[in-house]
């Protein structure tokens, strides 16, 4: 008999607050798409009205996105959300929490958050993301830390966390969009073949309890340049500084101040590196399905 398709987690974050909300539905189907054709089942994850929700149809996706104003939603304020009756994108820490306590084991993302530089002014700010790690046993399938973070103190924390970070056809801990960081960061292990990986991760979420970050690189095709990217970088981090931008607000400040300054390539980067990540997420949740629980 074979076996029932395996669920994928995917986040409303990157939908709702990531790119253009006229482009959302449409990411949304591809990435859907991109999952299945791996062999597994796509599930998105949010909070409508103060439900939380583990596989939003289309239709609850476009009511989240006709409001007005949606928070972000994190594993400090998501059960404000629901005791409140909130609508709210989860990031990361929420989805895991969300998609671990519906047995959900895979989850596809662009780039974790992570350890915030201190030139940004937003003084000590670690993501969430990082701590999530250690409470929910689900393999995060990413592109690495995103590059306005300080990458290296980022996977300082993830080593100190005791949090598993292991390379999918790469040594490199990537940078989100670079494929590697100077000077490099290494991973704890590299897996070549993705049935292997599938059993390291489904032994060590069972093992442990805790959460695994899987790196996948950006395809090299569209990777950003370092040197565009470092310029880009500092003139985007100047306008923070400028604006007073700090806490919560610096990574959307940021990110928004890239899109514009790199006439929409890191846009398009991004779009290209969460599709390779939904890509590989259905085919190792396929795999870890096939080798049994």
């Amino acid at each position: 008999m074979p076996h029932a398709a395996p669920p994928v987690a995917l986040e409303t974050t990157l939908l709702v607050h990531g790119i253009s909300r006229d482009k959302s539905l449409g990411l949304s189907r591809e990435l859907a798409e991109i999952v299945r054709a791996g062999g597994a089942i796509p599930e998105l994850v949010g909070v409508l009205r103060g439900k939380a929700v583990v596989g939003m149809s289309e239709s609850q996706l476009s009511e989240m996105l006709a409001l007005p104003s949606v928070p972000k939603l994190n594993t400090a304020n998501l059960g404000i959300a629901l005791a409140r009756g909130w609508s709210g994108a989860t990031t990361v820490s929420a989805t895991m929490e969300l998609a671990a306590a519906a047995g959900i084991r895979v989850f596809a993302t662009g780039g974790l958050g992570g350890v915030h530089k201190a030139e940004t002014g937003s003084g000590l700010d670690v993501s969430s993301d990082l701590v999530a790690l250690t409470r929910f046993p689900v393999a995060v399938v990413t592109s690495g830390v995103k590059s306005i973070l300080d990458v290296h103190a980022t996977r300082e924390v993830l080593e100190t966390l005791g949090v598993p970070v292991v390379g999918f056809r790469t040594d490199q801990f990537p940078a989100f969009y670079l494929r590697r960081t100077e000077p490099p960061i290494g991973v704890d292990a590299r897996f070549d073949d993705v049935k292997e990986l599938a059993a390291f991760v489904r032994a060590e979420l069972m093992r442990s309890g805790r959460g695994i970050v899987v790196v996948n690189p950006i395809p090299a095709g569209d990777e950003i340049s370092q040197g565009e990217w470092e310029g880009w970088l500092i003139a985007a981090t100047a306008l923070a500084v400028a604006a007073g931008v700090s806490g919560r607000g610096v990574t959307p400040f940021v990110l928004g101040k890239l899109h514009e300054l790199s006439g929409g390539a890191t846009l398009r980067a991004n779009v290209a590196l969460i599709k390779a990540n939904a890509g590989l997420a259905g085919r190792l949740a396929r795999a870890m399905s096939e080798g049994g629980r």
